[in-house]
């Protein structure tokens, strides 16, 4: 079975242990534990040098909700130019309404501002008021992938929805599931729910190894 690893990192040491460890892809950020910021320019130049696998940039000001004023909507797309100018493969970001819907016209914004780089719409997805409405907003957009937990708490539990999202987007958007995955879980997420891509955070090299091994085991 192939499925695409990416690797939520923070430090120019996690990118280097998730390439060791079998990473295909990584999205770098800052502080994951309030769900991730947009990194420095100089973290993302420091991976770029040691790491040879695609490098996608979280695009966030700040932690908190998902609603921006005019001037955060403005930083994004100036950290979405540098970024692109430091070395980033994608772009992953994403805007809502006070409705809890897709900010479209800010969300198609960022999107041309990251062309011709691929766009992922982040887990700012989960909290619409609905998915399937969320999702085809998002393919309409032109957005390469979302990232979800189904709406959930962990992608395990939202398994189920993750599942409905991939029946609905009919290879239009890649569903990428993201939030407490991990390799006790991975191989029944995959086989459950039909995507060819997950999504966890990696500090070091074991974790990553040992989510690679199960899509290695013999039969898998």
């Amino acid at each position: 079975m192939t499925v695409l690893i990416e690797a939520g990192v923070e430090s120019q040491n996690a990118a280097i242990a998730a390439v060791g460890g079998g990473a295909h892809r990584i999205e770098l950020c800052t502080d994951l534990a309030h769900g991730g910021t947009t990194p420095t320019e100089q973290l993302l130049r420091d991976c770029h040098s040691h790491v040879v696998i695609p490098i996608f940039v979280l695009v966030r000001p700040r932690a908190g909700d998902f609603i921006y004023t005019e001037a955060e909507h403005h930083t994004m797309l100036e950290q979405i130019h540098r970024a692109k100018d430091a070395g980033a493969h994608g772009i992953v970001t994403g805007s809502l309404t006070s409705a809890h819907e897709i900010a479209e016209d800010r969300t198609a914004e960022l999107a041309d501002a990251a062309l011709p780089w691929t766009v992922t719409f982040h887990r700012a997805f989960d909290v619409c008021a609905d998915l399937a409405v969320a999702l085809e907003r998002l393919i309409h957009l032109g957005v390469d992938r979302v990232l979800t937990s189904g709406g959930a708490p962990t992608a395990p539990e939202g398994a189920a929805q993750i599942r409905r999202l991939v029946a609905q987007a009919k290879g239009r958007i890649e569903i990428l599931p993201g939030g407490g995955i991990n390799a006790g879980n991975v191989a029944r997420l995959v086989h459950d729910t039909g995507v060819r891509e997950v999504h966890f955070s990696v500090k070091d090299l074991e974790k990553i190894r040992s989510v690679v091994r199960v899509f290695s085991a013999p039969g898998l």
